[in-house]
């Protein structure tokens, strides 16, 4: 495929705002994860909180107003992104840069609190504003509205690879002439339906995540904005960091189960490498979904090792930040390219002695060195899954 370069990115997290403040985190093991309860949740467990979303949203944002409007702001505002695609809307025009956002929750919090008021006959208050808030398409919305574009806008809920896939979404829409440049990201917060939700899944550990551990027993649920500006590489600085290649799958094996041996995974790896023109031998790190559940890591590790073996550089990441659910991808697509940019694969943070069934070479020590093709896996519920090539320009 014609590569898109990647002219702008930033992602907020517990890790951190920013793309410094992820870089520091990886580098020095901090994780973003804590014991704090979030808002009345009871369950015992580790989430990766941001903090600062207290104030609601004013001005022109004002009718956007929920928690996950709030950490998109918070993220915009990040890494002079916002002026980024501000420059590229100057460039190109308004009506021809595109929106393309994931999300898995989107704003629903905001309806968790308007049930708390219903009047005596159930009636939700008239505050609450489902369009503007709950719906998925309101995160699109809200972005393109705060950047002043008026190009296709859109929102991708596929669970945990939403915002993963955008990347696919945007490439299709520029090569069919909808758009010369596009914004992409995800943003997912914090709610209690998500954590009771997951729970009763059986899914979320009462201790801190533990991706690719012998222990390991569940997901630490975290929240995450992330965004990145693609354009043409004729368009782009030289040396800028480049999607290569990305490939989907739809294995559809359980409602909530990856495939056992992987399947779903192994084609959606094998589909990146084959549209970005590389051998598995040409990746030097892989950023794993790795959420630290036992069915999960088992799955993607058997279609990492049938696809490349035991001997390529990988990790899991959610031990700084938690799994971010529908924003997973774009924060750990942002990782990927701090990885390219400075030399560093992370290791498994949490990850104190590694299952021995597992055979992927998963890192439990930072690895120094240049890097030049790094893939990024985001799987989701339902066997929806995706995974991305970067790498950078000669």
């Amino acid at each position: 495929m014609q590569p898109l370069a990647i002219t702008a990115y930033t992602a907020t997290s517990a890790a951190g705002r920013g793309r410094a403040a992820h870089a520091q985190a990886l580098r020095e093991g901090h994780t973003g994860l804590s014991d704090r309860p979030f808002e009345t949740c009871t369950l015992k467990t580790w989430v990766g909180q941001v903090d600062g979303l207290a104030e609601p949203l004013a001005g022109a944002d004002a009718a956007w107003d929920c928690r996950n409007n709030r950490l998109a702001r918070l993220g915009l505002d990040q890494d002079g992104f916002a002026d980024a695609a501000r420059a590229a809307r100057s460039r190109y025009g308004a009506p021809r840069i595109g929106v393309f956002m994931g999300t898995s929750t989107s704003g629903i919090q905001q309806t968790e609190l308007a049930y708390r008021e219903r009047d005596a006959g159930g009636a939700l208050p008239d505050w609450y504003d489902y369009g503007h808030t709950h719906s998925p398409y309101s995160i699109a919305g809200f972005v393109q509205q705060a950047l002043g574009l008026a190009g296709p806008a859109l929102t991708l809920s596929t669970a945990c690879s939403s915002s993963a896939k955008v990347f696919a979404s945007a490439h299709r829409a520029m090569r069919a002439g909808l758009c010369d440049a596009a914004v992409v990201g995800g943003v997912d917060s914090l709610c209690l339906m998500t954590l009771h939700g997951f729970n009763a899944l059986q899914l979320v550990s009462p201790d801190i995540c533990r991706p690719a551990d012998a222990r390991r027993n569940g997901i630490s649920i975290g929240e995450a904005a992330g965004f990145a500006l693609l354009e043409w590489p004729d368009r782009a600085a030289p040396g800028a960091p480049l999607l290569l290649g990305y490939g989907e799958s739809s294995d559809a094996h359980h409602m909530s189960a990856p495939h056992p041996e992987g399947q779903g995974a192994h084609a959606a790896m094998a589909a990146a490498l084959s549209r970005a023109g590389l051998a598995p031998g040409d990746i030097d790190y892989i950023n794993l979904h790795g959420t630290a559940t036992p069915a999960n890591d088992a799955a993607e590790d058997k279609g990492v090792v049938a696809l490349f073996g035991t001997r390529t550089p990988c990790s899991s990441t959610k031990g700084w930040t938690g799994h971010t659910l529908g924003a997973a991808g774009i924060l750990e697509a942002v990782i990927s390219l701090q990885a390219l940019e400075h030399g560093f694969a992370p290791r498994s943070l949490n990850t104190e002695a590694k299952d021995p069934a597992l055979g992927a070479n998963v890192l439990l020590e930072p690895r120094e060195g240049a890097l030049r093709h790094v893939l990024s896996n985001s799987f989701g519920f339902g066997g929806s899954n995706a995974s991305l090539v970067f790498g950078r320009a000669p």
